[in-house]
């Protein structure tokens, strides 16, 4: 080449790069600032967001280059943003329509949040999309159609969200998809056969979908290349052959089809796939069917030598077939929850071939084995995991199980197992590390040979029957190396020494439901859970200044015989969540740390001698839910603080103490509050018209408590938050979390409250229980009380309320405890079927008041004769009846079922229909039967 030609050529691409460059900066792609549409599309993603770990921190105006704030990614070369990868940052809000104008983006990875609202449609404009990712998010409504527009995806995931509808047959169109999860949402339907286009799937997600089904599973098949499939939860009862189908698939892996109803599959295989074993399946879950052991035909060619995970938990099956003890690559075995009672004896003895040499793990809990564990568990040598708790083995323990060398981790619990090792036998066994023996009636003698299990982390030996001393070398018999401690509910007596060398870490001690006495001296400082309750230890808590490490989240010390004050030392108490001292003699004015503990839930001071006004250290507890303070002897005013600081109260109870003034408004900002006791205390005043206020008295459905896992789980421990004491239909009963869910509550009780009751309180339609007796209310009960339909317990007595008992408690057909007794109330009970059927010293006390149950009469019943109760006569002809009736409908059922039985013994698919219905009609009825016969009683009474 001519050198002029050269240097021409040379000029004309430098200008030419020039010119490029500077096109590029003008709209704002250089090397200093990105494109001016897609900051300003990220910076309006980021307006409708809340951020409260500032992790878009550099999302800013004035930071002009995009491409370097944190998770974009831009392209190089070109300056466009590619990827968005905003995983785990704690982000609220919707997805905002922005998004359309990073036409470049392939990446798209907005997972693990708490975005809400609906996926937006024109998510379908970004086609350059090759990865998108919203799961484990809070979106709901449809997945929209458009989303089949993203013909380059290879990686769609939506799952963990609360998304509806059905499944858009256009997810079809993404050929090029290689994963897709829809899992854990709420969509119904049928899954669309065009899922069987997208031949390049490898894993494909639907389990826990929603209530979605499968007609047939022939689109399948296409999928060469798929790997891993799990459609746990979605209806396969329908789809023959889908074992022909699941073989047919050459590089499957993993199968998970839990809760599929497998066991109304017809026709599950065809007979030319059963005479071999050579699926490709190494993980095989298939949980909670209903299945039989005639099961076993068709499992045979799922199961190969590739195998080394299998569940068959939560079954009906009776025993396994020989063949599953060839399986020489297994090494867990899930047959947990099975109702068939197997000889474990048999069961072992079938597990016996290679099976027997590759076994690591057996997990077979809650199960029906019946007899003992015989020698043949020394074959297993492999075995490092052995569960079967809650089963039904009786007799002797093997030696042989002792002597496995690999042994870690067993649980016995809740057999009925005999012949435990002595000292001596277990010395050289020093390699298991976590032993559960619970209820296996070890006692009465504690068993001295777990000391010699040199490196156990884990002990739980509950409900024994031990009624002994425990060795004071047991407590040092493990230094720093116990993370789990378990001797509750037993009989074990004498002083603990020391609490404090054993335990690493995060550990759990429980020797609650014991009679361990004296004082509670040394405590490892690093303990997450301190459970001391019921015992008869005494003396101060000061030791509570020696845990210093902030690792303790549960201390309970109820049911003790503690004194003295709750030391001023509780600053290190950061991670605590549930403070436990009810029935304990402590006293004095509680301490001012007691403020330092934020994440304290659940705060339990019922039944003790504390004093002065309402601390005002628990107004920086503001994660309480439960405040109990009841039978102490606090006083002074309620402060107002407690409606706007304890916002998240659900339980406040403050019954039994010396408390004066009117109730605060402020309370009534308690949205989610569902108990309320403040009885027996110097209130007076009005009651607060606002009460209508509390919200969850109001809304119909389950309360918080239905939605929260108010347990906390150290481990395998859990520990059970809710419990509370109240005033139950004059009686003193306590309220675990089990029937906590549905109780609302409220007792003003034993107090000097005047005037009448607010009208409004009648808007709290959900309210269970109302006790507002023994004050000095007055006027008319309101008329619209009626309404409140939900009350079962309805106590108004010792007040001065007058005129009529309102007409509208007729309708109040739960109501199974009324007393209006001490009153004026005056005129007719209203008759129904409840008021008539209380007890008359619920009525005594009002003069004017007549009519049943009462035996006075009202004015003008004798002069008319008109009878207002079932009179002796009229009973008696009505009872007679009743009686022909009941006569002809048992004879008219009988007949009647006899037909329908015949029908049903010839017709298999009418039985099976019948049953179905049967099945979804049982809770309904059972529900009207027992409704019925309560009425049905107290009309015959």
């Amino acid at each position: 080449m001519h050198p002029c030609v050269f240097l021409i050529f040379s000029l004309l691409l430098f200008c030419l790069e020039t010119t490029t460059a500077d096109q590029l900066a003008a709209v704002g792609g250089g090397d200093d600032k990105c494109f001016e549409k897609e900051k300003n599309a990220l910076l309006h993603f980021k307006s409708l967001l809340q951020d409260p770990y500032d992790r878009l921190s550099t999302w800013t105006a004035e930071q002009d280059n995009c491409c370097q704030w944190s998770r974009v990614t831009c392209n190089n070369q070109t300056g466009h943003v590619t990827e968005l990868e905003i995983v785990s940052c704690g982000l609220v809000g919707e997805i905002s329509h922005s998004l359309v104008n990073l036409t470049y983006l392939n990446l798209l990875d907005l997972s693990a949040n708490s975005f809400h609202g609906t996926i937006p449609a024109i998510i379908g404009s970004l086609t350059q999309l090759r990865y998108l990712d919203l799961g484990y998010n809070n979106l709901n409504g449809t997945i929209p159609r458009s989303i089949g527009s993203l013909t380059q995806l290879r990686g769609l995931d939506l799952s963990s969200n609360s998304l509806y509808g059905t499944i858009p047959r256009s997810i079809g169109s993404l050929t090029e998809l290689k994963y897709l999860d829809l899992s854990s949402n709420s969509l119904y339907g049928t899954i669309p056969p065009e899922l069987g286009n997208l031949t390049n799937l490898q894993v494909l997600y639907l389990f826990e979908v929603g209530r979605c089904r499968v007609e047939n599973l022939e689109w399948l098949s296409p999928l060469s290349h798929l790997e891993e499939l799990a459609m746990d939860r979605i209806s396969l009862a329908k789809t023959n052959h889908w074992v022909d189908v699941i073989l047919s698939l050459p590089k499957l892996w993993l199968l998970s089809l839990s809760g599929c109803e497998l066991s109304q599959v017809m026709y599950p295989y065809s007979s030319s796939f059963l005479n071999s074993s050579s699926s490709s399946i190494e993980v095989l879950y298939l949980r909670n069917n209903n299945l039989t052991s005639s099961m076993y035909r068709w499992l045979f060619p799922l199961t190969s030598n590739n195998l080394w995970i299998l569940s068959l938990s939560g079954n009906m099956l009776d025993g396994i077939p020989k063949y599953l003890g060839n399986l020489c690559s297994l090494e867990r075995f899930y047959f947990y929850n099975n109702s068939g009672v197997i000889k474990f004896p048999d069961f072992l003895n079938n597990l016996s071939g290679c099976t027997s040499l590759s076994l690591q793990r057996l997990y077979a809990s809650g199960s029906q084995f019946t007899g003992s564990l015989p020698d043949d568990i020394q074959k297993f040598t492999s075995l490092t995991d052995l569960y079967l708790s809650e089963n039904q083995l009786k007799g002797t323990i093997s030696k042989k199980l002792w002597e496995l060398p690999n042994l870690k981790y067993l649980d016995l619990s809740e057999n009925s197992l005999q012949e435990f090792p002595s000292s001596d036998y277990m010395s050289n066994r020093s390699h298991i590390e976590s032993i559960q023996l619970s209820s296996c009636k070890l006692g009465p003698h504690f068993p001295k040979w777990i000391q010699k299990l040199k490196n156990l982390t884990n002990l739980e030996i509950a409900n024994n029957g031990f009624s002994d001393t425990i060795p004071l070398e047991f407590w040092d018999s493990w230094p720093s190396r116990l993370t789990f401690l378990n001797l509750s509910s037993n009989n074990i007596s004498g002083k603990i020494p020391d609490l404090s060398s054993n335990f690493y870490n995060n550990s759990v001690i429980d020797l609650s439901f014991n009679s361990f006495d004296g004082p509670i001296t040394n405590v490892s400082s690093t303990v997450a859970l301190l459970n001391l309750s019921r015992n008869k230890f005494s003396g101060g808590i000061t030791f509570l200044c020696q845990v210093v490490h902030g690792f303790l989240v549960i201390l309970d010390l109820s049911h003790n015989f503690l004194t003295g004050q709750l030391p001023d030392c509780l600053w290190h108490f950061k991670e605590l969540q549930v403070l436990n001292l009810e029935h304990n003699n402590l006293s004095g004015r509680l301490p001012a740390s007691l403020g330092s503990m934020i994440k304290l839930e659940a705060l339990d001071l019922y039944k003790n001698d504390f004093s002065e006004e309402f601390p005002l250290s628990v107004k920086n507890c503001t994660s309480l839910k439960s405040l109990n303070l009841g039978a102490n002897k606090f006083s002074g005013n309620l402060p107002v603080w407690i409606g706007e600081s304890l916002s998240g109260l659900y339980v406040l109870m403050l019954r039994s103490n010396n408390f004066s003034g009117s109730i605060p408004l402020q309370l009534c900002q308690l949205a989610s509050l569902q108990i309320l006791d403040l009885s027996v205390n110097h209130f007076h005043g009005s009651i607060p018209l606002c009460l209508s206020n509390l919200t969850i008295m109001v809304q119909q459905g389950f309360s918080q408590l239905q939605n929260l896992d108010r347990g906390v789980s150290l481990g395998t421990y859990s520990y059970n938050i809710d419990h509370v004491m109240i005033q139950w239909q004059g009686t003193e009963r306590e309220f675990i979390r089990s029937n906590m869910v549905l109780l609302r509550s409220i007792d003003l009780s034993s107090n000097s409250l005047t005037g009448e009751i607010p009208y409004q309180i009648t808007n709290l339609d959900q309210l269970i229980a109302l006790n507002l007796s023994k004050n000095a209310l007055l006027g008319k009960i309101p008329w619209k009380i009626g309404q409140m339909k939900n009350l079962l317990t309805l106590d108004l007595s010792r007040n001065k309320f007058s005129g009529e008992i309102p007409s509208s408690m007729s309708q109040m057909t739960w109501l199974n405890y009324l007393d209006v007794s001490d009153n004026s109330l005056s005129g007719r009970i209203p008759s129904s079927t409840q008021l008539q059927t209380f007890d008359p010293s619920r009525y005594e006390g009002n003069l004017g008041l007549c009519g049943p149950p009462l035996t006075k009469k009202c004015h003008g019943d004798e002069e008319s004769g008109i009878q207002h109760s079932i009179g002796e006569s009229e009973g008696e002809g009505i009872d007679e009846l009743q009686g022909w009736f009941y006569v002809g409908g048992a004879i008219g059922f009988i007949v009647g079922f006899c037909i329908a039985c015949g029908a049903l013994l010839v017709n298999r698919r009418g039985r099976f229909a019948f049953f179905m219905f049967l099945d979804s009609f049982e809770d309904w009825v059972y529900v009207k039967v027992v409704v019925f016969i309560a009425n049905l009683q107290k009309r015959r009474t």
